[in-house]
């Protein structure tokens, strides 16, 4: 027996097919939920994985089942050779054809690249969108650039990739009075709206469950103008969808600390340093780039994702006495 018999699962039976590639720690934005004003140190750059790395770790987990890769950053976009990571990770072959391939991205630079990345094979993008005031914007994120994400959701409306969503953190006192502006903005660029609890993800660690508003405060806000109704099971789906004044619009909201889906968790995450991660809270990794650097062939390495993956916890423990916040922010680990 080898190390790629049989699915890529853990003790609790959860089998694992999706896949998460940071491809940079970098961001051209500094929004406050997530680091300072001066930003992070960065990673050097000959500790970040190369495309030849990324491609081969890719096809390892594609015979261990993954059938779908998501790339994110930091901002993935910066990555100079993000397309032909796109190209050559959408020829790799999984149980199901080709990986699928999509991309979280804050938008801006993606009107210039988005023609070439539908080109290489991407098939979907969610774009970050907290606050459609420019001011407001500005504020966040600490730039001034929400017409370059604007365009980036028009060009990526304009590819044709469906779905396109939209991801929003809630925050209290912050965008919790423009959830209904957010949907309405959504169904005017044919986008499906995500809104995401805020999570103890933050480089300053000053998350707390006050100033996160949960999915049920969220849908209340946003039933005082729409008519939600439930959309049915969402398999290992991350957000409870609801179909708005009837359809098709369609609206989410992931309940990561209020609700959590762990019990359906098929991801994997591997970080732009090569860190294998196998939940977003985790505070344990295993160096995969030692291995991929060090001479491993396909199966060490194999065998030990498939030991990563089996250490899985139950859930994040976000509600447990003890929890302590990821030393990595959501920058460093990816989304």
């Amino acid at each position: 027996m080898t190390a790629f018999d049989g699915p890529l699962v853990d003790r609790f039976g959860r089998v694992h097919r999706d896949l998460r590639i940071s491809l940079t720690d970098r961001c051209n934005l500094r929004c406050t939920y997530c680091m300072p004003a001066e930003g992070v140190p960065w990673l050097a750059k000959q500790n970040i994985l190369s495309t030849d790395e990324i491609e081969r770790v890719a096809g390892i987990l594609a015979r261990l089942g993954i059938i779908e890769v998501r790339l994110t950053g930091g901002e993935p976009l910066l990555r100079p050779d993000l397309v032909d990571v796109v190209r050559r990770l959408a020829r790799i072959e999984g149980d199901e054809g080709q990986l699928r391939v999509s991309l979280t991205t804050n938008g801006i630079r993606l009107d210039r690249i988005i023609d070439d990345l539908v080109a290489a094979g991407l098939e979907r993008v969610n774009i970050s969108l907290d606050t459609v005031r420019p001011d407001r914007f500005a504020e966040l994120t600490r730039r001034d650039r929400v017409e370059d994400v604007l365009r980036g959701i028009q060009a990526a409306r304009d590819s044709g990739l469906r779905p396109l969503k939209l991801n929003t953190v809630a925050m209290r006192g912050v965008n919790d009075d423009e959830f209904c502006d957010l949907l309405r903005f959504a169904q005017q660029h044919e986008a499906e709206l995500r809104f995401i609890e805020q999570m103890p993800l933050d480089a300053g660690h000053i998350w707390s469950r006050q100033r996160m508003v949960p999915a049920e405060e969220i849908l209340e806000k946003l039933s005082a103008e729409f008519r939600l109704t439930p959309a049915g099971d969402r398999g290992s789906s991350p957000a409870e969808i609801h179909l708005v004044d009837g359809g098709p619009t369609t609206v989410g909201v992931i309940a990561s600390v209020s609700a959590p889906f762990c019990g359906s968790c098929d991801r994997v995450r591997i970080t732009a340093d090569g860190q294998v991660r196998n939940c977003l809270f985790a505070r344990e990794e295993s160096d995969l780039s030692a291995l991929l650097r060090g001479g491993a062939d396909d199966e060490q390495i194999a065998r030990m994702l498939r030991t990563n993956i089996e250490g899985k916890r139950a859930g994040h423990g976000i509600d447990d006495p003890g929890f302590l916040q990821p030393v990595r922010p959501m920058s460093a680990i990816g989304g």
